[in-house]
């Protein structure tokens, strides 16, 4: 048919009128990426939550004791929430409850404070670091410094590097392997502290002695007997002691590398083969109360051991077993349940299976490691905080800025550098 001029006069006024159609038919959209500017998404996020936090006092342990416990006010304490008193013999161990529903209700009198407040140290501290990384604003690091003093370096109120009773079942006097999660939280404590080095909140002797505190924390890990169970630990409970090992050994390693090396070889040769079946998925994890919770879990503290554990030199991402898969194989198996909860092939949790995922930190290291902008997308596009305390305690990597951000090496004062 012929264009009369009325015809084209007026295609012509519309392309007139219609200059955001014109363009984004001769622009080139924009490439997804599989690094995307971390700070940048998450600027406001942070500067949010450290404004917030910048009125919260320390709260170390010494301050909510419990009579139950067998330690000192200074050790860490904690009693399991599913385990309740025995009404025929009030005197006897406690009795597990083995119901889990979304209206199951956790012993009430069960001691939790240090667990939780813990939990709150470990949202503090990374947010002011995250915000003084962005700002070089001297009151956020000044924040960080007032909690870890209060929790590590004053002699009257500092913590006992150790978790001997955590998770005891009274009337016991010693914790269990259970009680070693719930100080994973302290992995991204620790992955602050260099962060914190060129600013004035801290001298460099209470650097050195932040670093004395988690050495001494690192060999409990390794010599406890308790410590050791939750190691060899087939599920979760074993990846957050490497977890936790991995970031000691990461901010010790200028000095020495040897606890790293070690760590890289435990992964390559224990933590795989022991957690991961052929098809990807974490076993252990399936048959839990919450096992979708649970395998996002151990993948987000999975992925950043392998971020913690390579190096220039060898990546561990791309490790796999002769006989079976690594995280490559994993973080593809999971992805399309993250995209999609509704695809999850597994029994639904039994609690808060419909408030996740969460931004999952492992999407990000994972597009990083392996060049995956659908990855990053997806990251970006999921809700970045956990909505309760009770999935902030399988949430262990909140500030993923301090994680993707290279902090300047440094070594405390007096240190040996490692030959």
């Amino acid at each position: 048919m012929a264009v009369t001029r009325r015809t084209f006069c007026s295609q012509a006024a519309t392309l007139l009128l219609s200059p955001g159609l014109l363009r984004s038919q001769t622009l080139p959209q924009p490439k997804p990426i599989a690094r995307p500017d971390v700070a940048a998404i998450d600027h406001d996020r942070i500067l949010a939550q450290a404004n917030r936090y910048l009125t919260q006092p320390p709260v170390p342990l010494t301050t909510l004791p419990c009579p139950r416990s067998p330690g000192t006010p200074h050790d860490f304490y904690s009693e399991p929430e599913d385990y309740f008193p025995d009404p025929a013999n009030p005197t006897a161990s406690w009795i597990q409850q083995t119901q889990h529903t979304d209206t199951t209700a956790p012993n009430p009198d069960a001691f939790t404070a240090h667990r939780d407040a813990l939990l709150n140290l470990s949202l503090y501290v990374p947010a002011l670091t995250a915000a003084y990384l962005l700002t070089t604003d001297p009151r956020y690091a000044q924040q960080a410094a007032a909690h870890l003093r209060a929790w590590f370096l004053t002699s009257a109120t500092s913590m006992t590097p150790s978790l001997q009773y955590a998770q005891t079942i009274p009337p016991a006097k010693n914790g269990r392997l259970e009680g070693v999660v719930e100080a994973v939280h302290l992995a991204e404590v620790v992955q602050s502290l260099p962060f914190l080095t060129n600013s004035e909140a801290l001298t460099s002797e209470e650097l050195t002695a932040l670093t004395k505190w988690f050495t001494a924390y690192f060999d409990w890990l390794n010599t406890s007997r308790m410590a050791g169970l939750a190691r060899d630990n087939k599920s979760h409970h074993g990846t957050s002691w490497l977890l936790q090992a991995s970031a000691i050994a990461h901010l010790t390693e200028p000095a020495d590398d040897r606890p790293l090396t070690t760590l890289r070889h435990q992964y390559k040769t224990s933590t795989l083969r022991a957690q991961i079946v052929a098809d990807g998925t974490f076993p252990h994890e399936l048959t839990t109360p919450n096992p979708y919770r649970n395998t996002l879990f151990n993948l987000d503290m999975l992925a950043a051991i392998c971020l913690l554990l390579s190096s220039r030199f060898e990546s561990v991402w791309e490790y796999e077993l002769q006989d079976g898969p690594g995280m490559h194989t994993v973080i593809a198996r999971l992805f399309p349940y993250l995209l999609n909860r509704g695809t999850w092939p597994y029994r639904a949790d039994a609690a808060y299976f419909t408030a996740l995922p969460i931004r999952p930190p492992s999407l990000l290291f994972a597009a990083r490691a392996y060049d995956r902008p659908e990855y990053a997308t997806l990251w970006k596009t999921l809700p970045p905080d956990p909505p309760n305390l009770e999935l902030q305690r399988t949430f262990p990597i909140r500030q993923p800025l301090l994680w993707t951000t290279r902090p300047k090496p440094w070594l405390p004062p007096g240190t040996p550098a490692k030959t």
